[in-house]
């Protein structure tokens, strides 16, 4: 089982997780996704919340793929692109459609560029399936 937790001794959290406990034999690590589609073209340049809705997606089939389900991740790191507070909160309500449940421990980096430059977000995830608790 996947038990999160934010002691009262940290300050309150805003969309992620202070602490993950996890206990399970399976761990799946998902490379850092970006807005390519199936074929390698990159969806939505320009447009931050597009690219993010393709990157959950990926991030999506990949787990799928693994046999788990975004219920079953426990930490996502996010790399914004010259991150401001509009992008993050653009990221932030593009991910609450994907991770409904209790948010995962997170970590938000603000980069420069990423791998090509109309890329704008990139997103990782570590996965322990509920089948494997």
């Amino acid at each position: 089982m996947n038990k999160f937790l934010n002691p009262d001794n940290l300050a309150t959290p805003s969309g992620y997780s202070h602490v993950a406990v996890s206990t399970g034999s399976r761990i799946i690590h998902v490379s850092g996704q970006v807005s390519y589609d199936s074929a390698g073209n990159i969806v939505g340049v320009g447009d931050l919340k597009k690219q993010t809705e393709q990157v959950y997606e990926n991030i999506g089939r990949a787990l799928e793929a693994a046999g788990a389900t975004f219920a079953d991740v426990v930490k996502s790191i996010i790399l914004i692109k010259q991150m401001t507070p509009e992008k993050v909160i653009t990221v932030r309500d593009v991910r609450q459609n994907y991770l409904t449940d209790t948010p995962p421990t997170s970590t938000l980096i603000s980069v420069d560029t990423l791998i090509k430059p109309e890329l704008l977000v990139e997103i990782e995830v570590v996965a322990i399936p509920a089948d494997d608790r």
